[in-house]
C-alpha cells in the first residue's frame, strides 16, 4: 500500500477519455436496441475493513468486486439516469478544453439531481469505468488548501514565489497537473489540520526560524490539497510531518493524508502520503505539556462512536499500530483537546516550542515508525542522560534496568560524557520508554551493528512481540533458561562494593542517601561471590555523591527521585 506512486505516468488524455465514453454509449445502445436489458458494471474498491485480523486485501490497489447497475431496478434507473447525464456534461468539458467545479454540473440539472452528493456518486463512478482520476475529466473542485514557505513553483505561465516572503499564505493550486519548475530550500514539509494554527504560524514567523513548507487543508482536505502534496513529496524528496487536534476528527483527517478516503478509494495510489509521520498532538501530550483541566474537552457519544470505528479498519494494525494505540489511549482518557490549548502557556509556544521539540528533540514519536521496522536488526544506541552520572547509584540503578531489556548484550555508560550505549536487538522507543524522555534522550541510532560471536552469549533467537506501548509490563525480563543449547548472557555478578550496597536497607537504595557522604562504602568481610563486571560503569568513581542542600539536610540526585517513582 504504501509504494512508490507514479503520478501521471498512466493518466489518459483528453482524446482518449473520448474514445471510451463512445464505447460505452455504443454499447448501451447495441444492449437496448437489441432488446437486452442494459447492464452497467462498475469494479468496487475500498482503502480499509473491519478485518482485525490484518489478513485482508485491502492494501491492494485491485477492485473488490463489483456492482451491476440495471433497469430492472427503479433506485438503478434513476442513478443510471444521473450517471448519463453527467457523462454527457463530463464529454463537452473534454471536447471544449473547458474546466467545471461539481458545483457548476449539479446546478445544470437541479431538479434531478437533488442532492450535491449525487453527483459526487455519479463522478467516482464514471471515473472507474473510465479508469482516470476526477481531475482527468476536466471536473475540479474549488481550492481551498494554503502553503508558505520556502518554496517557488510556476502555474500555467504564474509564478508563486514564496521564498521572498516565506510567511505568506498563498493558495495551492488547483490545476496541479501544469505546476512546474518547483524549486525549494526548506528541510521538510508541516501539514497543520486548520487555517488557525497556519495562521499562528504565520504570525509568530516560523518560516523565519525553520526552514520548512507549511500545507493546510483547512480541514478536511481537498484533491488539489493531496496531489499538490504528493507532488512536492515525490519531487523534493522531503520529509513530511503531520499536525492536527487530539480529537477523533483530527485523526480522521490525518488518515485521510496517509490512506485516503473511502470514497475516493479507487483513486487512492495517487492522493495517499504514506511518507507522513504524525507529529501530534497525542493524548499524552495533554500532561506532558502541564495543560489546564479547563483545556480538556470530554469526549462526546459520537465522538466515541467514531473512534470505536476507527480503531477497526484494517491498515491501523498492519501499517501504523502505534497509531492505534494512540487512538485507544484517547478512548481510555475519554478527552480531547485542540492544538491551540497549548497557547496556555504562551501565545507563541506552539512555533517555539511545542513543534521544534517534536522535530529536533531527542526522540519523539515520528522515529517510532522507523524503529519498529528496524528493531529487529543489531541496533547500536548511544543515550544522552539527563543526570548526574557521578552518582554511583544512579549508574548502577541506569545498569540494572537497561540489562534487564530482552536482546541488549551490551552496556556502557561513560560518567564523563554522561552518556550510555546500548547495543544489542533492541528497540530504542523501549529504552527512552524505560528511563524516560525527561531524564534521557536519544543522541545517535545506528542499525545493522556489528554482531557479537556466539562465544559472547548473546542469544540470536527473535525477540517476543512486544506488547501496545503503555499496555503491558516493562521491562522485559531477560530469559534465564530455556531449551537453549548456547550459553545465555545473563547480568554479571555484582561486584563486592555492589553486593554491600544490595544488602542495605531499600529506602537507602531509592531514598535518602547515608547521613556521611563522603565516607567509602563498607566492604564485605568476604568476596568469594565477587566477578569482575562485564559492564563499563565508569572509572574513578566515588560513592555516591548527592548533593547537600544549603540547610544541612541530603538531597537525592534527579535519577535516584526519579527511581522511587517507579521510572516513569
Amino acid at each position: 500500500m504504501e509504494g512508490k506512486r507514479s503520478r501521471g505516468s498512466s493518466q489518459p488524455r483528453p482524446r482518449e477519455l473520448l474514445r471510451k465514453i463512445k464505447e460505452f454509449t455504443r454499447a448501451l445502445v447495441e444492449d437496448l436496441t437489441n432488446g437486452r436489458p442494459p447492464q452497467i458494471l462498475i469494479d468496487r474498491f475500498r482503502n480499509y475493513c473491519s478485518d482485525s485480523s490484518a489478513n485482508c486485501y485491502c492494501s491492494s490497489d485491485l477492485p473488490k468486486g463489483k456492482e451491476a447497475l440495471t433497469l430492472r431496478k427503479e433506485s438503478h434507473v434513476h442513478r443510471i439516469d444521473v450517471l448519463l447525464r453527467v457523462l454527457v456534461i463530463v464529454q463537452q468539458l473534454l471536447q471544449e478544453n473547458r474546466h467545471g467545479s461539481k458545483r457548476d454540473i449539479y446546478y445544470m440539472h437541479p431538479s434531478v439531481f437533488s442532492d450535491q452528493s449525487v453527483v459526487d456518486r455519479a463522478i467516482n463512478d464514471i471515473c472507474i469505468l473510465l479508469q482516470c482520476s476526477r481531475h482527468n475529466l476536466n471536473v475540479v473542485s474549488v481550492g481551498k488548501g494554503l502553503v508558505m514557505g520556502w518554496l517557488r513553483f510556476a502555474e500555467a505561465g504564474n509564478i508563486s514565489d514564496c521564498i521572498n516572503r516565506p510567511n505568506t499564505a498563498y493558495p495551492v493550486p488547483v490545476h496541479v497537473e501544469e505546476v512546474k519548475d518547483i524549486v525549494s530550500v526548506a528541510q521538510y514539509i508541516i501539514i497543520v489540520e486548520k487555517e488557525s494554527v497556519f495562521q499562528r504560524l504565520a504570525n509568530d514567523q516560523f518560516c523565519n526560524t525553520n526552514h520548512c513548507i507549511v500545507i493546510t487543508g483547512r480541514g478536511y482536505p481537498d484533491i488539489s490539497t493531496r496531489r499538490f502534496l504528493g507532488l512536492l513529496v515525490d519531487t523534493l524528496n522531503l520529509p513530511v510531518y503531520c499536525l492536527v487536534d487530539c480529537d477523533p476528527y483530527g485523526f480522521d483527517i490525518l488518515s485521510t493524508y496517509r490512506f485516503g478516503s473511502l470514497q475516493m478509494a479507487y483513486d487512492a495510489k495517487f492522493l495517499r502520503v504514506p511518507e507522513i509521520i504524525w507529529l501530534g498532538a497525542f493524548p499524552l501530550d495533554a500532561e506532558k505539556y502541564h495543560l489546564p483541566q479547563q483545556c480538556l474537552l470530554p469526549l462526546t457519544a459520537e465522538d466515541k462512536r467514531k473512534t470505536e470505528a476507527m480503531l477497526q479498519r484494517c491498515y491501523l494494525e498492519r501499517e501504523v499500530p502505534h497509531w492505534r494505540l494512540e487512538l485507544q489511549l484517547m478512548l481510555k482518557s475519554v478527552v480531547k483537546f485542540e492544538l491551540e490549548a497549548l497557547s496556555a502557556h504562551a501565545l507563541s509556544f506552539l512555533s517555539t516550542e511545542y513543534i521544534p521539540s517534536k522535530i529536533q528533540g531527542g526522540i519523539s514519536h515520528c522515529q517510532w515508525e522507523l524503529w519498529d521496522k528496524q528493531c529487529s536488526t543489531n541496533t547500536k544506541l548511544t543515550l544522552m542522560l539527563n543526570a548526574n552520572m557521578e552518582c554511583e547509584k544512579c549508574r548502577l540503578k541506569v545498569y540494572e534496568v537497561l540489562i534487564s531489556v530482552h536482546g541488549a548484550y551490551s552496556i556502557d555508560i561513560d560518567a564523563e560524557q554522561g552518556t550510555v550505549n546500548v547495543s544489542g536487538k533492541v528497540n530504542p522507543k523501549i529504552i527512552l520508554q524505560l528511563l524516560g524522555g525527561i531524564h534521557a534522550k536519544i543522541k545517535s541510532v545506528k542499525f545493522d551493528a556489528e554482531e557479537p560471536s556466539m562465544a559472547g552469549g548473546y542469544p540470536p533467537h527473535p525477540p517476543p512481540p512486544l506488547p501496545p506501548y503503555g499496555m503491558g509490563p516493562y521491562p522485559y525480563p531477560y530469559p534465564t533458561g530455556g531449551p537453549y543449547d548456547y550459553p545465555m548472557m545473563m547480568p554479571p555478578p555484582p561486584s563486592s562494593s555492589v553486593a554491600a550496597e544490595s544488602q542495605r536497607p531499600p529506602t537507602l537504595l531509592l531514598g535518602a542517601p547515608p547521613q556521611n557522604s563522603g565516607a567509602a562504602a563498607p566492604q564485605p568481610e568476604s568476596s568469594e561471590t565477587s566477578a569482575p563486571q562485564t559492564a563499563n560503569v565508569g572509572k574513578g568513581a566515588v560513592t555516591p555523591s548527592d548533593k547537600v542542600s544549603k540547610s544541612g539536610g541530603s538531597k537525592q540526585c534527579s535519577i535516584m527521585r526519579w527511581a522511587r517513582k517507579g521510572f516513569r
